[in-house]
This record gives C-alpha cells, sequence and structure tokens, in this order.
C-alpha cells in the first residue's frame, strides 16, 4: 500500500510573511510559455502555509505540500526548509 502523501502537490516558494502564530506566506513563481506568442511569461501566487515550529522566517526557500484545509485560507503544509536567508547584520546609526 503506498502512503497518503504520494499524490499530494508540492510547490518550492519563499517565505515573505511570518507574523503570524505557526503560519507563513509562501511566494511560489510559476514560468510557462504563452500559447500563441512562445514568450515566457511568470506568474505569482501566495499561499498561506502552516508551519509547526514557527522555524520559517522571511527569505528562507521551503518545500510546501498540499493537505486537507487547515483554517479558511490555509491549505499547505511546510514540509522543509531548503535554504535558511543569510541574518544581515543591523547598521548602527550614530547621532552626530
Amino acid at each position: 500500500m503506498e502512503p497518503r502523501t504520494a499524490n499530494r502537490k508540492k510547490m518550492v516558494g519563499l517565505v515573505v510573511k511570518d507574523k503570524m502564530d505557526k503560519t507563513v506566506v509562501v511566494e511560489v513563481e510559476k514560468r510557462y510559455k504563452h500559447g500563441m506568442y512562445q514568450k515566457y511569461l511568470s506568474t505569482k501566487t501566495r499561499c498561506k502555509a502552516h508551519d509547526e515550529q514557527n522555524a520559517a522566517k522571511v527569505g528562507d526557500q521551503v518545500l510546501i505540500v498540499e493537505a486537507r484545509p487547515l483554517s479558511k485560507e490555509k491549505r499547505w503544509v511546510v514540509k522543509e526548509i531548503i535554504k535558511k536567508e543569510m541574518a544581515v547584520p543591523a547598521l548602527e546609526v550614530t547621532e552626530q
């Protein structure tokens, strides 16, 4: 018997918001070729994903997997963090 997660959709995207508790907003960019003009177009989709440990931060690249409805808009779960965003040291402002 196959595991239940075999046929679920998977997408890779970038975390753009992480202010909610156990939820992140992931932006997924898709590229496709226009049928008539044969030019490449890109669209961005924002999905709310469940993040149980609050591990994903803004700028992280994550893998999200389709799940049952968890709330009004949340239909995805963060499966793994592919790439962590490097922390940029804050610049200190000195008054003159």
